[in-house]
């Protein structure tokens, strides 16, 4: 598809070309358009879309990548794409809860099979593999944020015919490139830390032409198609995501530093404590968990809070709250410690987050 210049007439930031449609002088210029793959119905494809797309694919070193109208629209897509009934996936644990219900929930009506393996479990997830359909990874994991060793499990998975998919959300494009490990496909919510701004809702995957090609049969069918407004947000989002990232990871080390040393806190799974840390990662980025005493101990912190306000998603300016047990799907998935909370470390003034995280333990 062709993608036009940001600046077609000098303008400081992207166009956006808000359409539903092309339209054309005459049959053999729609004919031609299509033969080309050019822009001619926005749900196929959108010159703003695809600049947000092209910047993706820049990020990620990849090839080529599709843009969806959220994540879940783009773990959907890929799963679609990719499997048949019948079909076997190996997935690592915990995954984002969304993911872990496709996998259990609908794929599994259609037949597709799903084994569940610790992503810190390498050894487990190579034995899992053989027969396998595709793999699907998430790293640093869901809500307690263990990372899987992705040069092993990329090898097994080529070496087996499989497929290897990562969830790369956390690491933004920036973090981490999983596709120089060896990976075939990256899927990221573009809602987090592309945007930036808690006002998108998007989806992304990146990777090899042939392998985003596969993508556009589910996209077109199923509507995923991501909307010119919301791409032109993360196309502004882009432009601040390296400066943004640095700043969530400041303030999360401080805030992990701090809650490591509270006798409150049972423990802290923060992702630059992990083992594979300097292997796969530049940086952590503003997501860190805490164990607390129990589920009410859990409830008292995050309502006892000001500047860390409860509510799900993650990414934006704003710190935010979640103890996992007020959500039941996630609870019932993973039987995670009741006192298990989630914080997504924002960039307001890390003196003022502690200054929060303290008031908010007092008596925990």
């Amino acid at each position: 598809m062709d993608v036009p210049e940001p600046n077609l007439l000098g303008e400081a930031a992207p166009a956006i070309f808000q359409t539903s449609l092309f339209a054309f002088d005459s049959v053999r210029d729609f004919e031609e358009a299509v033969r080309q793959g050019r822009p001619y119905y926005t749900r196929g494809a959108n010159p703003t879309v695809g600049l947000f797309e092209t910047q993706v694919a820049a990020l990620e070193g990849a090839e080529a990548a599709r843009a969806f109208a959220s994540g879940m629209a783009a773990v959907a897509a890929t799963l679609f794409a990719f499997l048949r009934p019948g079909d076997r996936v190996v997935a690592t644990a915990p995954v984002y809860a969304g993911t872990h219900a496709l996998l259990t929930g609908l794929l599994a009506e259609f037949g597709v099979e799903t084994a569940f393996v610790p992503a810190a479990d390498t050894e487990g997830i190579l034995r899992a593999i053989p027969g396998a359909r595709l793999v699907y990874l998430e790293s640093p994991a869901s809500y307690t944020f263990e990372l899987v060793d992705l040069e092993p499990v990329a090898a097994a998975a080529r070496r087996a015919g499989a497929v290897s998919v990562i969830d790369a959300t956390y690491t933004a494009g920036v973090l981490a490139r999983p596709l120089a490990h060896g990976i075939d496909l990256v899927v990221h919510s573009a809602s987090k830390y592309f945007s930036g701004h808690s006002d998108v809702i998007a989806g992304a995957v990146a990777g090899r032409r042939e392998l985003v090609d596969r993508l556009k049969e589910p996209y077109m069918l199923l509507g995923a198609k991501l909307a010119p407004f919301e791409a032109w947000l993360l196309v502004r989002g882009l432009q601040t995501l390296e400066l943004r990232l640095a700043r969530h990871a400041e303030n999360a080390r401080r805030v992990a530093a701090f809650l490591k040393g509270h006798p409150a806190v049972r423990r802290v799974h923060w992702v630059e404590d992990d083992p594979l840390f300097a292997r796969y990662l530049r940086s952590g980025a503003g997501l860190l968990s805490v164990e607390l005493a129990d589920a009410e101990a859990a409830r008292r912190f995050a309502d006892r809070l000001e500047h860390f306000r409860v509510g799900v998603s993650w990414g934006g300016f704003e710190s935010l709250v979640l103890p996992l047990f007020a959500q039941p799907r996630v609870a019932r998935a993973y039987r995670f410690p009741e006192g298990l909370v989630r914080l997504s470390v924002g960039l307001e003034p890390a003196e003022a987050l502690l200054r929060d995280l303290e008031r908010g333990l007092e008596e925990s």
